[in-house]
């Protein structure tokens, strides 16, 4: 009996047919091998059948793109959601990073065709604007190396003091204790988790100290008997020993926002007298992933001149989307936590009533390390909880919460001009449950 395995098409059969050599003009030779020796060892071993072959192949490079990430439809209710990359970009952010893409003036005088040292000027600007109580910026790769690079430069070989309710993790298992030590700064350690007071601050103050950390807790709270030292105290002091106060905010509200009251904003540490503010660039502030130092002269020309600087530079990419972020009149951060109430619940109950679901209230969250705990007052259609993994893998992909027993779709970080396309979601994940 003839082995049926002599049927499977040969390898440079293959990479000869068409639809190769239509899939080379946007993959790279290395992937389309990668996939036809898949599917040649799935022949071999019986699990397709060799005049199936070439279908296979054709199909799977109909479906290989040159990247891997997906777009997701952020359904859960939480805004700036790190597992699906926290703030989506606005428009002209986007269009921002295409103009990025190529052959810039990023350090280049047009006028003169020379090296410009203005790198990231535009940027800065645009930030200085936004958030006039800041004398100068820099902006970096992420918020963590902004405080890193912040402690290096204002206490070289110093002490940082910082309050133990302060010692907090971020993502991934990240300390920044430890990330700040991974220097050649050291951290002082007062007070008690709960309660700090400005006489921690001032006994812990020696010749050896170089700065005030005061680190906002933005990714939980701390309620009931507690004490911690404003700003403005701090400042007295640091100005009476002659050292630094850094403040990291982490989630970047530029300017105070009445829809989170509770949550500070980088103007109002900027004229309590903080010397450094931090921020990110990828969440309240809605732009890229990034690193903002908005600060007095001084401290910045000090950040600027330390060999770090260089160390977590940021790509020109970045630069031009955090630019634009902050120039353009709204963001999808902004929309989502500015929502409409009627709007909301009547795009909320339309989809409820395509998909056969019901309209309830739900409590959104900023997420990503702001306003912790605090509930965003919304609404949510629930529908049954098997269908949330056929949300997830569907196309395109649709992030629900599954919360008691429920599949629960909550349209706040949905463009409305999405909402059709997640009632059809709804319902193709409802057919594959029958």
């Amino acid at each position: 009996m003839t082995d049926p395995r002599r049927l499977i098409p040969r390898a440079d059969e293959i990479l000869s047919s068409p639809a190769v050599e239509n899939a080379r003009s946007y993959l790279a030779e290395h992937v389309i091998r990668a996939r036809i020796n898949q599917i040649l060892s799935a022949a071999r071993s019986g699990e397709i059948a060799p005049q199936s072959v070439m279908t296979e192949v054709e199909t799977a490079l109909q479906d290989t793109t040159p990247f891997s990430l997906r777009p997701v439809l952020n359904a859960t209710g939480v805004i700036v959601h790190t597992n699906v990359g926290r703030a989506p970009l606005p428009p002209a952010a986007i269009d921002a990073l295409v103009a990025a893409a190529g052959y810039t003036d990023v350090e280049l005088d047009l006028d003169t065709g020379l090296r410009s040292k203005n790198r990231g000027r535009a940027a800065i600007e645009a930030l200085l604007a936004a958030c006039p109580g800041a004398e100068d910026a820099l902006v970096v790769n992420n918020g963590a190396a902004a405080l890193l690079l912040a402690t290096a430069a204002l206490a070289p070989e110093q002490e940082v003091i910082i309050s133990r309710g302060e010692l907090i993790e971020i993502g991934a298992g990240f300390r920044l204790p430890e990330l700040i030590e991974s220097t050649s700064v050291r951290l002082r350690e007062i007070g008690a988790t709960n309660r700090t007071h400005l006489a921690d601050y001032d006994n812990a103050i020696t010749e050896k100290t170089g700065a005030i950390l005061k680190v906002h807790p933005s990714n939980f709270r701390i309620d009931g008997f507690t004490s911690s030292v404003g700003i403005g105290p701090l400042r007295q002091l640091a100005d009476q020993k002659g050292i630094s106060l850094i403040v990291d905010l982490g989630s970047g509200l530029l300017q105070s926002d009445h829809t989170l009251p509770e949550e500070p904003d980088l103007q109002a540490q900027l004229a309590a007298g903080a010397d450094i503010v931090i921020a990110s660039g990828d969440k309240l502030l809605g732009g890229p992933q990034a690193g903002i130092l908005l600060g007095t002269k001084e401290a910045i020309a000090k950040v600027k001149k330390h060999p770090l600087a260089r160390a977590v530079r940021i790509d020109k990419l970045r630069l031009n989307a955090l630019e634009a972020s902050v120039n353009t009149p709204s963001n999808a951060v902004q929309t989502a936590l500015h929502l409409e109430p009627t709007a909301y619940l009547a795009r909320t109950e339309k989809v409820a009533q395509a998909v056969g679901g019901a309209v309830i209230n739900h409590q959104g969250r900023v997420g990503g390390g702001g306003a912790p705990e605090y509930p965003l007052q919304g609404y949510a259609v629930a529908v049954e909880e098997s269908l949330a993994p056929h949300l997830r893998t569907g196309q395109p992909a649709v992030l629900p919460r599954v919360h008691q027993g429920q599949c629960l779709i909550d349209l706040r970080c949905i463009p409305t001009e999405d909402d059709a396309t997640v009632i059809a979601a709804i319902r193709a994940a409802q057919q594959k449950e029958k």
